[in-house]
């Protein structure tokens, strides 16, 4: 049994909006954080959706390289977020405000 590639891709859709819905409600630098996660995997799965389509590789490739760049985003994110929360004593996107003297 073959899934049609029209659930995947709505599967990614509803995923993205998601992950876009979330990052504008929630004012947690963490949350936000994980919601952008969220919309990365939606753009994945997308990826994988198409490559499987068409049979080529290309999609797969991309994912990889996706996943690396969304490791290091993950790690050098969190110190950040982890450093200001630290240094603010908030990790509320509100209360930080770094650009005001």
């Amino acid at each position: 049994m073959r899934v049609a590639p029209e659930y995947y891709l709505s599967l990614a859709g509803l995923m993205f909006v998601i992950g876009v819905v979330g990052a504008l409600i929630r004012r947690n630098a963490i949350v936000i954080f994980m919601f952008v996660e969220l919309m990365l995997n939606a753009v994945n799965l997308a990826f994988v959706t198409f490559a499987r389509m068409w049979g080529h590789v290309d999609g797969q490739v991309l994912v990889f390289f996706v996943l690396v760049v969304a490791a290091a985003e993950v790690v050098v994110g969190l110190a950040i977020i982890l450093l200001i929360s630290r240094n603010r004593g908030s990790s509320d996107v509100d209360d930080v405000n770094l650009l005001r003297w």
